[in-house]
């Protein structure tokens, strides 16, 4: 019987239209800088309808077009944003023959916890639970897992602590499993002053700051993120309604508290989290993407992160992009999608 992992990388290589030579070629560390690309001459139009399914603790709002039977491709937005992240990308990897499915993560949009007593955690190995959960409710075996920021580092939890349920990984901003041991220590005044949020929602003044302006929040931090990107407000509004979710805050808030140290996880990750703690690497092949204009987080070469890749891995350097690089340039983030089936 043939080896479904192998079966599926064969067949991304077919998508991408290389053959054999250039997985020859493939270094194990290439820094490049990826072509900025027009924007598709077609408008961008909300990923609907969505559909729901329960999944672990939620029952989670995704987004799906393409095949049935087609190689798999996760899109995982991040915080401030929603899966109208990705509204420009997912026609493109259709295009290409894979299945898109573009889940609303925990706290987000129609994704519901299932049992009210359950605790609204937004620790990093939640997030990443909750990536293996949906692929076991889909009967989906393997995926190439994508995203930036939350969804990022939910891509990088899942991919380095189920390795066998991941054929590729692409992420913004390399390799985003937490070192919470290590989280008191000081970075750069600059880039302490982007994550003014952060330390925002570690105070109750901050939680009630959330409550009261979502959406208000979300365009400070955009515009902070991403100063390149001239979003008009009816591109917010089609991600704010997402954070009108019930859950919104809570998950928020315990994520940001978790991550600096101050919030205690939650018993059910225990053991994902002691997993976490030893910074697992990332095994399979890997494309990971900077945005050159990203306001908080410098744009690198890769080397920084380049032990955390112990399979083969690009970094790429992505012109005219912010932080949320897969809406600022949605052909580079979809170009990397298909190009990691080549490593």
């Amino acid at each position: 019987m043939s080896d479904p992992v192998n079966t599926q990388r064969r067949h991304l290589l077919q998508i991408a239209g290389i053959g054999a030579a250039s997985l020859a070629a493939s270094q194990l560390l290439n820094i490049g800088t990826a072509q900025a690309a027009p924007t598709p001459t077609n408008p961008a139009t909300p990923l609907t309808p969505i559909k729901q399914i329960r999944a672990g603790v939620l029952d989670i709002g995704y987004y799906e077009a393409g095949p049935k039977n087609a190689p798999v491709v996760l899109l995982l937005h991040g915080y401030p944003y929603s899966l109208q992240s990705f509204e420009e990308v997912a026609p493109i990897l259709v295009a290409r023959g894979f299945r898109v499915i573009v889940p609303h993560l925990r706290g987000h949009g129609t994704t519901r916890f299932i049992d009210p007593a359950t605790p609204r955690a937004g620790q990093q190995g939640a997030i990443g639970a909750d990536v293996i959960a949906l692929m076991d409710a889909l009967n989906i075996k393997t995926a190439v897992f994508a995203g930036f920021d939350w969804g990022g580092r939910a891509a990088c939890v899942a991919a380095a602590l189920w390795p066998e349920r991941c054929t590729g990984l692409v992420c913004v901003n390399s390799y985003l499993i937490q070192d919470i041991a290590h989280a008191t220590a000081p970075i750069p005044p600059k880039i302490e002053s982007g994550l003014w949020y952060q330390y925002y929602f570690q105070t109750e003044r901050g939680r009630l700051g959330l409550t009261a302006d979502r959406t208000g929040i979300a365009k400070v931090i955009w515009t902070r993120n991403s100063p390149g990107w001239n979003f008009d407000d009816a591109t917010l509004a089609r991600t704010a309604v997402a954070f009108d979710n019930p859950d919104y805050v809570d998950v928020v808030i315990h994520s940001y508290r978790h991550r600096l140290g101050l919030a205690d996880g939650y018993p059910a990750y225990v053991e994902i989290e002691k997993r976490l703690a030893a910074l697992p690497p990332i095994t399979m092949p890997a494309i990971t993407l900077d945005g050159i204009t990203d306001g908080n987080f410098p744009a690198g070469d890769g080397s920084a992160t380049a032990k955390r890749f112990t399979g083969k891995r690009i970094h790429r350097q992505v012109p005219n992009a912010g932080h949320n690089l897969p809406q600022e340039a949605p052909q580079a983030f979809a170009d990397a999608v298909i190009d990691v089936a080549t490593l």
